[in-house]
């Protein structure tokens, strides 16, 4: 049961109501009566004929038109009604949730003078699992997320039937789910409207659930690189915790010691400490850029990452409709915290940096498939390489190469483009933070399938380094403790459970390679043995510096 009360709202809390947790309005009397008071004070500034924008005003560039008092009422409807007016990709339930949830938290907090009935409405349809018709496009996160949040508001007032509703594997009006669940269509009064469309709560919530995701993947590319480095025999000497004194970036000390402990009694690992060298036989004495700088080049992502679900966390708990009404003076304050800039900047930060964790193990798989730098392994990772026929993962390889060009490429800022003539050249400056958050939804849809592909390789590459070791295709007894149950997961989710006579792909014709990347996403999703097989990646993670705990215990394991 996650409380609503206007603060404290963590990504865990938002990502938990998306996945169906219940919630309830905050039973704090002091809460309650900020937001009894903030209404009050909008019904006496009327009273005492104050010109409000949008309660007695039209909306943006045509404020400077008064609204007549019989038709205070019209206007709030009116407010939502305009915003009908997109159609596209439905926005996922868990982003509607997720966005349910902000606005009933925003308004919570006792500023934007609306009825408490009115916001009690959010919890109704998320604890009944009711979820209104979305759509992805049409918010510029100028105004706040307008239209997303107009599709939300007229579905739970009731405010027309042509605003729809998914409930119990129905889709239904707005006035039949309301049936359904023993309400009745709701006349807002003035400022209302305002209260429920105006604010960040959309765009904010997809971003939300994106960090959430973002987290996971990342926690995934280390213990991907992790197999990596054992499949390439790298040395543990690069994450010595002397380095990175010299050098200490919180993300960076952080990524060492977490490769460190993830290397731990690896078979395949190089151990370089005093005393201790290992002859390379005419190698190189160090290895490559991938491996040797891997704490330095994905240390500033884990710390974009935690500077990104800070400021998305900070947004989750603001008040950003317009006006906002002080309950304690009694002012009337217009604003601009509707525009959702930090948002938009996030969410092109986290495509950037996951555009950042595709281009690195591209380049470590590339070391991997060719035989001039595995250090012994086959072309491409071929099998049976005595056929004579077989090319193993090259086209794997291609698809990928298909791939981490287009997460780069959604990694370009979309904030900073295009200004905008919108409504009278009133919204001059827009955030596009919703257009941002979808990007990075898209983002990481196409990094799950990457480090699927990923995931598949470095399996027959271990796989093959144990056989080049031993004779037994098994790598389990070969690999650290902290990533045998994950290179466990992957090969019984690609295939079936690791044996010692073949390795995952022995000849070309044995398998298609499509059902064993489909395998590994199927087990990368919140329910699944790879997703689960995390838990143990980094299950002493939280034992370690602040830093680390702070992040394995917000991030590590998704609901």
């Amino acid at each position: 049961m996650v409380t609503i009360g206007g603060t404290h709202l963590t990504i865990a809390d938002i990502a938990a109501v998306a996945g169906g947790a219940k919630v309830q309005l905050s039973g704090d009397e002091k809460v309650r009566e900020r937001v009894h008071r903030s209404r009050r004070i909008v019904q006496d500034a009327l009273s005492n004929g104050q010109q409000i924008y949008g309660v007695t005003t039209l909306f943006g560039g045509m404020a400077g038109h008064r609204v007549s008092g019989e038709l205070l009422s019209t206007l709030q409807s009116v407010a939502l009604w305009q915003h009908k007016s997109t159609t596209g990709p439905r926005l996922p339930a868990k982003d509607v949730r997720a966005t349910m949830l902000l606005r009933a938290n925003s308004l919570m907090k006792g500023v934007s003078g609306i009825r408490l009935d009115v916001i009690e409405r959010y919890a109704i349809f998320l604890n009944a699992d009711a979820c209104p018709h979305v759509y992805q496009r049409g918010s510029i996160g100028a105004s706040g997320d307008l239209v997303p949040l107009s599709y939300i508001a007229g579905a739970i007032v009731g405010l027309n039937p042509a605003f729809k509703v998914d409930l119990n594997g129905e889709i239904l009006d707005s006035h039949s789910a309301l049936k359904q669940l023993g309400l009745r269509p709701i006349i807002l009064e003035p400022k209302e409207g305002l209260a429920l469309n105006n604010g960040t709560a959309a765009c904010t919530a997809v971003a939300a659930l994106c960090t959430r995701r973002a987290f996971d993947l990342a926690a995934l590319t280390l213990a991907v690189h992790a197999l990596l480095a054992q499949a390439l025999l790298a040395t543990s000497q690069s994450f010595h915790p002397f380095i990175h004194q010299q050098k200490p970036h919180p993300g960076q000390v952080w990524t060492a010691q977490e490769m460190t402990r993830l290397l731990e009694g690896s078979r395949f690992i190089r151990v370089e400490v005093a005393g201790v060298r290992t002859n390379r036989d005419g190698q190189l004495i160090q290895d490559r850029y991938s491996l040797r700088c891997l704490p330095q080049y994905f240390g500033p992502i884990i710390d974009a990452l935690i500077r990104v679900s800070e400021q998305i966390e900070v947004e989750a708990n603001s008040a950003n409709d317009n006006p906002l009404i002080d309950p304690d003076t009694g002012e009337i304050y217009h604003n601009g915290n509707f525009l959702a800039q930090y948002t938009g900047i996030a969410m092109d930060q986290l495509r950037h940096h996951v555009g950042l964790m595709a281009k690195h193990l591209d380049v470590q798989i590339a070391l991997l498939m060719s035989p001039e730098f595995n250090h012994g392994l086959a072309p491409s990772l071929a099998g049976n390489v005595h056929l004579g026929v077989n090319v193993g993962f090259k086209s794997l390889q291609i698809v990928g190469n298909a791939l981490m060009p287009l997460i780069s490429f959604h990694g370009q800022a979309i904030v900073d483009r295009y200004p905008t003539h919108a409504e009278q050249f009133n919204q001059n400056v827009n955030s596009q933070a919703m257009n941002a958050a979808n990007l990075a939804r898209e983002s990481l849809d196409l990094m799950e399938h990457y480090l699927a592909n990923a995931l598949v390789l470095a399996v027959q590459a271990v796989e093959l380094r144990a056989h080049a070791s031993d004779g037994s295709y098994d790598a389990t007894a070969f690999l650290s403790p902290a990533t045998r149950n994950l290179y466990i997961a992957a090969r019984t989710a690609a295939l079936a459970p690791p044996s010692a006579d073949r390795p995952l792909l022995h000849d070309d014709l044995d398998h298609f390679i499509q059902p064993m990347v489909e395998g590994v996403l199927a087990g990368m999703d919140g329910g699944g043995a790879i997703h689960q097989s995390l838990a143990t990646v980094y299950a002493s993670a939280a034992a370690q510096a602040s830093f680390s705990a702070k992040l394995m215990k917000m991030h590590c394991r998704r609901s």
